[in-house]
């Protein structure tokens, strides 16, 4: 397990072995990784990173799991400028961290290729999620090339293609007539009855860290520079979290000099508790009944809102939230002018730096970094009724010229 040296409760500091927990027994409150840096510092370097793996595994001084890796090869995706974009929101130095091009198309297979391999670290023969989709997608995934058996819990209305892009990989599928936080507690009471590996409920502490390779890589991207400011999808809020630990942990053992860079969070208007907190000057998140097209942002209990909330605070970001309409704005205004097609939590991140910079809460000096987490034919529905061809012809010239020449004279 390398230099990792237990769990450690976030709330009581109490510590516990690197075992498949993720609950304080004293205070209930999330359990994360601990690792000796001190001995990391000793080993780590740039060079070593550089001549690692194409993958996620090149940070795997900083990440839990041993030699059995379920490695698909998720990680190092682009990171882009994005000139166009940034012109049309007023931003000199904007890029966009592309996480499409992964093996399953969103940011999932990096925290599932950590999660399946503790899973197998701690010699489980089953392992099962609660999901909106993309998890679901990344865990079947994995599994399949991992030999593990898979269960996948998936609320009912799920967006057809990521059911197809899960069952496809032969896991037991479950649709649960319900919301994601009743998939989620449902999953929950399963993993006590069961000696499963959910990688959201008992393997969490070591899931949640792949998502610092988000971190890690804009970093490394950059020349081993810092972005003075990061956008990032809150569902969870894991993923927010998780960022900016990897950031920390980069000056901590070493690796940059140290950073000041700044953390907002988008949500979607239909499923904001964090946003609606955070500008309500509130610690703590009410819990809410998700109405958006956002599925994949769509928990309305966020396990670690509070944390969220902290890190932004903390560091002098934002968290806002954008309407289904601004939703499907973002999405077009990200695709016609960067190329990207993203998902509906893409739209969500761009709809929400656009407000942001409006508001001057992104300044137009700042290099800033846009989390896209997940492909844009995950969530066709969203933009169906508005992605249709121009007009429709025969076969003939004549037709196409006529068309052209209305075209024109309307325009």
């Amino acid at each position: 397990m390398g230099a990792v040296q237990g769990l450690r409760c976030r709330e009581c500091a109490r510590e516990y072995p690197a075992e498949p927990l993720h609950v304080c027994e004293f205070c209930f409150a999330p359990l994360e990784v601990v690792y000796d840096y001190d001995e990391i510092a000793r080993t780590i370097s740039r060079e070593r990173i550089e001549s690692g793996p194409r993958s996620i595994w090149r940070y795997a001084d900083l990440l839990p799991g041993g030699e059995k890796r379920v490695d698909l090869g998720a990680g190092l995706t682009p990171l882009v400028p994005a000139p166009r974009l940034g012109a049309a929101l007023g931003l000199r130095d904007l890029w966009i961290k592309n996480d499409t091009s992964n093996p399953t198309h969103s940011f999932k297979d990096r925290v599932v290729s950590v999660a399946l391999t503790m899973a197998r670290e701690f010699g489980f023969g089953v392992v099962a999620c609660a999901s909106t989709g993309n998890l679901a997608n990344a865990v079947a995934a994995h599994a399949a090339v991992a030999g593990l058996e898979a269960y996948i819990f998936i609320p009912a209305d799920l967006e057809r293609g990521k059911i197809v892009a899960t069952a496809i990989y032969g896991p037991k599928l479950v649709a649960v007539r319900g919301t994601y936080d009743d998939v989620n507690r449902l999953c929950s009471e399963i993993a006590g009855r069961f000696d499963w590996a959910f990688v959201n409920v008992n393997i969490r502490p070591y899931y949640a860290e792949g998502s610092k390779t988000l971190a890690f890589e804009v970093v490394e991207q950059m020349g081993w520079r810092v972005p003075d400011h990061v956008i990032v999808p809150v569902a969870s809020g894991s993923l927010l979290t998780k960022i900016r630990r990897g950031l920390d942990e980069l000056a901590r053992v070493g690796l940059i000099e140290g950073h000041s860079t700044r953390v907002s969070g988008a949500q979607a208007t239909g499923c904001s508790p964090v946003a609606t907190a955070f500008k309500a000057g509130l610690e703590h998140v009410r819990p809410v009944k998700p109405d958006t097209i956002a599925k994949s942002l769509a928990i309305g209990n966020p396990a670690d809102g509070y944390y969220a909330i902290k890190t932004v605070r903390q560091t002098g970001g934002a968290v806002e939230d954008v309407t289904d309409e601004e939703i499907v704005e973002g999405i077009e205004l990200l695709a016609r002018t960067e190329g990207i097609f993203a998902e509906t939590a893409g739209g969500v991140v761009i709809a929400t730096l656009r407000k942001l910079a409006t508001l001057g809460v992104v300044r137009p000096d700042e290099r800033a970094v846009a989390f896209v987490t997940g492909d844009g034919l995950k969530t066709v529905e969203a933009v169906a009724g508005r992605a249709v061809p121009a007009f429709e012809i025969p076969p003939r010239l004549e037709e196409f010229e006529a068309r052209l020449t209305d075209r024109e004279t309307t325009a």
